[in-house]
């Protein structure tokens, strides 16, 4: 019976407590219908037993207070059933009802104390009243039962716990899947838009200059398949299949820069780059001639490659005074492989954009184990 936060449900769980109590409630009533101590003495005791019925019957009303609250519901209901057990003679059965709602109400450890408590208190009442042979095996069986029903319920927390660990972790899934196709975009739609404006630029500025119809159909035609390169690639970026090349990037940096009238000295070759970096070496270098091209001003841009490193400088005004998200993007991707992202003004003027990744160190190897000379017979 249980509801859509978690407790009981407090529809069906008083249903169910009623039917669970007929048991005790029909012959406890009969006894002090049937009873003949004075008037007083029954009425005491029907509030007892009644009250302590009640409290099986509402407790889900408390599931979800402070701790205080429940603690005063929990020794209200515990002292209820001790005095209906004690008072009346009847069997250790009935204190059943309050070790197993405190088992399910409270924490793991205010559960165990508070029920070996309540036990011990009939035990010893039993003991002292000389019924602990009558009585001690119900006794025995209520306390197995309470264990239990203490273990259910800790089994339920830690069920409840992992249905809410793993709505938080396809949460999070989700929003590093939203993290990873907005980097992604930016990286891609940020040097290929940016790349089809200087190159579309570069051809208007031939037309209307030299009126150079071929160069500037070239220049179209380039900006017509990188048009389709881009389009193709936003797919592949959302379907997560798309793989980023360091010798295409250096290919397109370079013909980038020549659209915009900069001058480029890059590498010609990717060989002496560790291949599993190339993919991310790649992203920063998009990145970096995107900033060029967008904000620096420069004239002239060198690329320089090392094993576990990638250095971009220009001599511009500063490619990006302010890290956006390009430059936090691609610290993430750095940083993901174990790496590091630097970037600033060079002291000489310029910008300049460093990523290096250290290679990990190689494992030691034992040092292989020599018999003495002589050492087998």
């Amino acid at each position: 019976m249980i509801g859509h936060r978690g407790g009981p449900s407090k529809v069906g769980w008083p249903i169910f407590a009623v039917l669970f109590l007929l048991p005790f409630l029909i012959p406890a009533t009969h006894g002090l219908v049937e009873n003949e101590d004075p008037m007083w003495a029954r009425v005491l005791m029907g509030v007892l037993i009644f009250g302590y019925s009640a409290c099986y019957v509402v407790f889900p009303i408390v599931f979800g207070k402070e701790r205080a609250v429940k603690l005063t519901f929990g020794a209200v209901m515990l002292a209820l059933g001790l005095l209906s057990t004690l008072l009346t003679d009847a069997s250790p059965y009935i204190l059943l009802y309050a070790t197993a709602t405190l088992a399910f109400l409270f924490p793991a450890g205010w559960a165990a104390i508070l029920d070996t408590l309540a036990l011990g208190a009939v035990a010893i009442v039993l003991v002292a009243d000389g019924r602990l042979d009558q009585s001690g095996g119900d006794l025995i069986s209520v306390a197995s039962i309470t264990l239990a029903m203490f273990f259910m319920a800790n089994l339920i927390r830690a069920v409840r716990r992992l249905e809410v660990a793993n709505k938080e972790i396809a949460t999070l899934a989700v929003a590093n899947e939203r993290q990873r196709v907005a980097r992604d975009l930016h990286d891609l739609l940020g040097h290929s838009l940016t790349t089809i404006t200087v190159k579309a630029g570069l051809a208007r500025r031939v037309l209307e200059s030299s009126g150079d119809v071929g160069r500037a159909v070239e220049e179209i035609r380039e900006v017509e398949g990188l048009t389709r390169s881009a389009l193709s690639d936003v797919r592949l970026t959302v379907s997560e299949y798309r793989e980023v090349s360091l010798a295409a990037e250096l290919a397109g940096a370079r013909a980038a820069l020549r659209a915009a009238e900069i001058e480029a000295d890059l590498p010609y070759a990717v060989d002496n780059v560790l291949p599993q970096l190339q993919s991310t070496f790649g992203y920063v270098l998009r990145e970096a001639i995107t900033n060029v091209l967008r904000h620096s001003g420069a004239t002239r841009v060198r690329v320089r490659l090392g094993r576990d490193w990638l250095e971009i400088d220009d001599d511009g005004t500063g490619a990006e005074a302010a890290p956006g998200n390009g430059l936090r993007g691609l610290t993430e991707r750095v940083a993901a492989a174990g790496g590091t992202l630097r970037s600033g003004p060079r002291p000489g003027g310029g910008w300049a954009v460093r990523a290096e990744v250290p290679e990990p160190e190689p494992a030691a190897v034992p040092a292989a184990r020599t018999e003495p000379a002589g050492g087998l017979a």
